[in-house]
């Protein structure tokens, strides 16, 4: 069974939260991921939309796009609207080879608002999730004949965060999934559970560690996502709470092939990126060995 390593930029610069960012250029950024034995990163906020411009700095680096996000408001907003929103994306993702696109649903969301609580995040009836679901499904199903996979990633204090709610989604859509353990875990989530249920849906995993003691004490009638990230709550693979063999063993039980993105936002004068990459790295390298996996 075969896999590839990736990384998001996030662990270097934040992009919902600019002060948890490090000074670094984003050749400095793919230089350490590189160094760090990664071979994929997923785009951010510092990376040009541009082939010609990104293309020589990724090769430089051994490296390739290996997803990025795209901040939808497909729940709330026009088709056609959004279509136009994510067509300079979807033609570079197409030019740089990248394996997916990664849609993060932002309409109602609080994950950007520092000031609102994690309790206060939307939320809708099962009969809203079905009409969401068919609009989802149809944007994706568009996306791919347009030459890019779309993946769906289910978020903390989005409308999608926690396991009913993703269970809600996948039956009433065929979106293709993203599968992210932190996020999971985070809204209170069985982990395993998720990939035992959905495996036939997940086309691109986040490997996302917590650390449970910071989530356990988190508030959150008063306190947001954007609080819980300042506090520690995301860590990289074998740093935090979560059992990485069991997850990448129950993965690959299943018949998952392909990315392994580290996307742990953490405040970079705490937690240094290049130290970081290479611990979530070495642990991943472990389970892979021991869950069948030659990662390439």
């Amino acid at each position: 069974m075969k896999a590839k390593l990736g990384i998001a930029p996030i662990a270097w610069w934040n992009d919902d939260l600019e002060e948890l960012s490090d000074d670094v250029s984003l050749q400095e950024c793919l230089r350490q991921a590189s160094v760090a034995g990664f071979t994929g990163m997923e785009t951010g906020r510092r990376f040009p939309m541009d082939m010609d411009e990104l293309g020589p700095l990724l090769t430089k680096h051994s490296m390739s796009v290996c997803g990025g996000w795209f901040s939808g408001q497909l729940l709330d907003g026009d088709m056609d609207i959004e279509k136009d929103r994510i067509a300079e994306q979807l033609d570079f993702f197409k030019a740089a080879g990248a394996p997916c696109l990664v849609y993060g649903e932002t309409a109602r969301s609080i994950q950007g608002i520092k000031s609102a609580p994690l309790a206060t995040k939307p939320k809708l009836t099962e009969a809203e999730i079905a009409v969401y679901g068919r609009k989802v499904s149809d944007f994706a199903d568009w996306c791919l004949h347009n030459g890019m996979p779309l993946a769906y990633h289910h978020h903390m204090a989005a409308v999608i965060e926690t396991e009913d709610e993703l269970d809600l989604l996948m039956k009433h859509s065929s979106v293709p999934l993203l599968f992210d353990t932190g996020h999971m875990a985070f809204a209170g989530g069985d982990v395993l559970r998720v990939i035992e249920k959905h495996h036939n849906r997940i086309s691109h995993v986040h490997v996302k560690d917590v650390r449970r003691n910071v989530i356990d004490e988190i508030n959150r009638e008063q306190e947001s996502f954007l609080d819980a990230v300042v506090k520690g709550a995301f860590t990289v693979p074998g740093d935090g709470s979560l059992d990485f063999e069991g997850i990448v063993k129950a993965l690959a039980a299943n018949g998952y092939e392909g990315w392994f993105v580290v996307e742990a936002e953490q405040n970079p004068k705490i937690s240094p990126p290049l130290e970081m990459a290479k611990k979530g790295h070495k642990e991943l390298i472990r389970v892979m060995a021991l869950s069948g996996y030659a990662v390439e």
